[in-house]
């Protein structure tokens, strides 16, 4: 992430811990999530260099950014409500993990769990 974009994320990271409204946090795809709507009747997809909206005509849209680094777009955790239900899988199936522990991922989505990957011991 270059330098000014990861000042504005942590400032973006400060004011939503500080508002206790994670809302604005982001959740990044692979730019392919964008391929089921191109040209595809009913749809606009429009961009300028950094940000872009797909929207259905009628219907909904949702407002993404563009990286120009990686070929992935963003948009916001509370914006999901936005995308209908059925499309939901479909943008979760391009859902880009950033450096994560699988382990600790996996202790979340069940919590209660014993997990065992090693001896406790202190962090020194």
């Amino acid at each position: 992430m270059p330098d000014e974009s990861l000042a504005v994320y942590r400032t973006l990271v400060r004011r939503a811990f500080a508002n206790d409204d994670l809302s604005r946090l982001q959740i990044h795809f692979e730019i392919a999530v964008l391929d089921r709507y191109r040209g595809v009747e009913g749809f606009s997809l429009i961009r300028t260099n950094t940000v872009g909206r797909l929207k259905k005509q009628g219907g909904w849209s949702i407002d993404f950014g563009i990286d120009q680094v990686e070929p992935l777009i963003h948009i916001c955790q509370g914006d999901v409500p936005k995308l209908p239900k059925e499309e939901r899988d479909h943008w979760a199936a391009h859902a880009i993990a950033l450096p994560a522990s699988t382990v600790f991922l996996q202790m979340r989505m069940s919590p209660g769990s014993c997990i065992d990957d090693g001896d406790v011991r202190n962090w020194d």
